[in-house]
């Protein structure tokens, strides 16, 4: 079972970085169009309070809903995606964010797996 995690994480990375790439269709049509509000001084200012209130409420929403079961850690990360795309703030919150969780998951697998080898060095009776 513990061979499986460094392959699988080693995918998702990998697909993540693929679906990062500016050179992707949908990013290169994301950015003209963004080019185009950023024209329209309204529209753009309109866009970025759009994009403020709703990456705020889903954040904020995110939030509120850590402590009872369901997704509420991966909300919060989608407000802060959806902020990210208007504010460098949130950029570096969630790549900070992204660090962390990334320290911690490397923490708990070297702690299952300390744990799992100190129940295979122990006496089964004791």
């Amino acid at each position: 079972m513990t061979t499986e995690h460094p392959t699988l994480e080693s995918a998702v990375r990998a697909d993540i970085a693929a679906a990062e790439q500016p050179s992707r269709p949908i990013r290169r049509m994301l950015r003209r169009a963004r080019v185009w509000i950023d024209r329209h001084p309204r529209l753009n200012a309109a866009y970025r309070t759009s994009v403020g209130v709703v990456g705020g409420v889903l954040a904020v929403g995110g939030l509120l809903l850590v402590p009872l079961p369901g997704p509420g850690w991966l909300i919060v990360f989608l407000g802060l995606a959806v902020l990210g795309t208007e504010f460098h703030w949130a950029r570096r919150a969630a790549a900070w964010l992204k660090r962390v969780l990334d320290r911690f998951w490397a923490w708990w697998r070297a702690r299952r797996a300390h744990k799992a080898a100190a129940r295979a060095d122990s006496p089964e009776g004791a």
